[in-house]
């Protein structure tokens, strides 16, 4: 089975390194995992907006390709996940495939909202309270699609990079799957 690696590890300084490293991990259980980089791609020729295009149907093409995804969650530029992992996960959703998540951030959602008040947040507008790890369409997508979410609290110097809240949930999927 293929797995599909999204979130934001692309733009990691050295994303191939964290990209091997999964790759490792999905075939310590039988899996292969496949990183959006891994479809090459020769973007040199092409203007900045041209080259995201490529790069969109790459990584429909690569999910396509995948039965099932594992998406780090981990807050990307804000108090939610990176927009295009969730895009991806949306995706796989309307396909039908497994949605597997792990953060290494343990807060729940609003927890990691700013907030003037328990009910709102700095532009005064509601905040939700499902005790979910990032916006219920996100989480619920994993839980109606049979897959599981996994966290944990990680340090900031390896917020980004450690792997073992990534691995608890490649090990549930082959659990789960096989």
């Amino acid at each position: 089975m293929r797995i599909y690696l999204a979130g934001p590890d692309v733009f990691l300084l050295e994303p191939m390194k964290a990209a091997k490293a999964k790759q490792e991990i999905c075939q310590k259980y039988g899996f292969i995992g496949m990183f959006p980089f891994d479809n090459n791609l020769n973007l040199t020729h092409l203007s900045p907006k041209e080259a995201g295009v490529a790069i969109y149907k790459s990584n429909i093409q690569l999910m396509d390709s995948c039965d099932l995804i594992v998406a780090n969650m981990t807050p990307f530029r804000g108090s939610s996940m990176d927009v295009g992992t969730a895009f991806e996960m949306g995706y796989m959703t309307a396909q039908g495939k497994p949605v597997f998540g792990y953060t290494n951030d343990g807060r729940l959602f609003a927890d990691r909202i700013p907030q003037i008040s328990a009910d709102l947040d700095n532009w005064g507008m509601a905040i939700e309270h499902f005790d979910m790890v990032d916006n219920l369409m996100l989480q619920a997508a994993i839980i109606v699609s049979g897959g599981e979410l996994r966290s944990q609290q990680i340090t900031p110097e390896n917020y980004y990079t450690e792997l073992k809240v990534f691995e608890e949930v490649v090990k549930v999927a082959a659990e789960k799957l096989k």
